[in-house]
């Protein structure tokens, strides 16, 4: 590649993928378009708005008509949507014209990333059968439920250490030092990271979590793009290490899991683990953030769980119901098709709005309202549905529950503090800091 491809091809990827939509959506949303709205941070940010549009959505019918999307906000359409055989994930393979031929060209094959092949994320049929089917029997709920108990070792030793965080006024970040180190530590445990190799891999999760997301500034892409090809390389000497010296991870099991004689290739292996880094990082720190919140601002939940601790699971469920860390997913139709009754073409987009769907009327009855004990909470789309079902539900759910209840029963006079504030994300949604006052620890005198 020569020095000048070197530059315009990354540009050509930002434009593509972050310049020109985030443009046009935000022109869009100036105009009254909901899905231009949508993305909108100052809109992102607000649960008020973010309902209002989903409102808005909802009295248009089951698929609304933005200016570049179909928009749905119902339940039962983004479950359709999500589940039909009719439609795929990705944009550029199904378009024609100049801006198709400028994103071939720009298209970077070395690239890592949980958005761009071979991630499950965005692969289909039948690829996407042989390759889930494997990392399944890795990732299982039995295998996740094995992790609990380190879970719980890591949690309790990361809530040891927050008083040593506190500022002078007694505050701490929980969100930088407790609903980020967590998650992390376990996913270096599933990848097998050695010690001395861990806080390198909490960098690396650090900078590509963003990459999950649209509107990225130029400088910020370009270093999402590095940080993932610099893990990409410590990566293909890690499964090499794995392959000479399996360990008890998951990755090592994923690394020798077959079928047929057959298992995963060196690049599914390494798009898995970067999915598992990108996507289990930002996506967990968000739930704990978000949990931790709703929790703190409903006491009389908060009480109904020390009293009724069984409810921790569907507890976790409402949490991801309610504030999901992930507003929404897009598909495209690769055929013309019917949906809710009404033809999609060819080439069109779906935008499926799940933070509003986890909100029907229609499916959660004062859908509004936390409530710990509901009972179809766990109804949600948060994790997606359909074929690309997130793989880490299972864990996502374990990490939750274990984070936020040693949280609360670790610190039960933990208070929020003034000056939180939410992440600059238009797709994922979770907090940026989130400062608090812990208290005295449960069981001191």
């Amino acid at each position: 590649m020569s020095p000048a491809d070197t530059l315009l091809r990354p540009t050509a990827r930002w434009v593509l993928g972050h310049a020109l939509p985030s443009r046009a959506m935000r022109t869009a949303g100036r105009r009254g378009d909901l899905q231009g709205q949508l993305l909108e941070h100052e809109v992102s940010a607000s649960e008020t708005r973010l309902q209002e549009i989903a409102d808005a959505a909802r009295a248009g019918g089951p698929l609304h008509r933005a200016k570049f999307v179909r928009l749905t906000a119902s339940l039962p359409t983004v479950r359709e949507v999500l589940g039909s055989n009719d439609f795929a994930t990705g944009v550029f393979d199904i378009e024609q014209g100049p801006f198709a031929r400028l994103g071939a060209w720009a298209k970077d094959t070395s690239q890592l990333g949980p958005l761009l092949p071979p991630s499950l994320l965005v692969s289909e049929p039948p690829s996407h059968t042989r390759y889930r089917k494997l990392v399944t029997r890795v990732f299982s709920v039995r295998a996740v439920e094995a992790l609990r108990s380190r879970t719980e070792e890591i949690a309790a030793q990361l809530l040891d250490e927050l008083p040593s965080h506190a500022d002078a006024h007694g505050r701490v970040d929980l969100v930088e030092h407790y609903c980020a180190l967590l998650p992390v530590t376990v996913i270096a445990e599933i990848l097998g990271v050695p010690l001395a190799e861990r806080e390198r891999v909490l960098e690396f999760g650090a900078a590509a979590a963003p990459s999950l997301d649209i509107g990225l500034g130029f400088r910020e892409f370009r270093h999402v793009e590095r940080s993932l090809a610099e893990f990409r390389d410590w990566l293909a000497s890690h499964l090499a290490a794995l392959r000479d010296h399996p360990g008890d991870d998951l990755m090592s099991r994923l690394v020798a899991e077959q079928e047929d004689g057959v298992g995963l290739t060196d690049a599914e292996l390494e798009a898995t683990a970067g999915l598992v880094l990108a996507a289990g990082f930002e996506t967990t720190v968000n739930l704990l953030g978000n949990g931790a919140v709703l929790l703190r601002e409903h006491p009389d939940q908060l009480a109904r769980l020390r009293a009724e601790p069984e409810l921790w699971p569907n507890a976790v469920d409402e949490a991801l119901r309610l504030d999901p860390p992930v507003l929404l997913t897009g598909r495209v139709a690769v055929r013309d098709t019917t949906v809710a009754g009404e033809r999609v073409r060819r080439g069109e987009v779906v935008t499926t709005f799940l933070a509003g769907a986890n909100r029907d009327p229609d499916v959660f009855a004062d859908a509004d309202r936390f409530d710990v004990a509901r009972s179809n909470a766990r109804d949600h789309v948060s994790f997606s549905s359909g074929r690309h079902y997130c793989l880490g539900a299972a864990l996502a759910r374990m990490e939750g529950e274990v984070g936020l209840r040693a949280l609360v029963e670790r610190y039960p006079d933990l208070t929020l503090a003034p000056g939180r504030c939410r992440r600059r994300t238009r797709i994922l949604r979770g907090w940026a800091t989130l400062p608090v006052t812990l208290g005295r620890p449960a069981g001191s005198s």
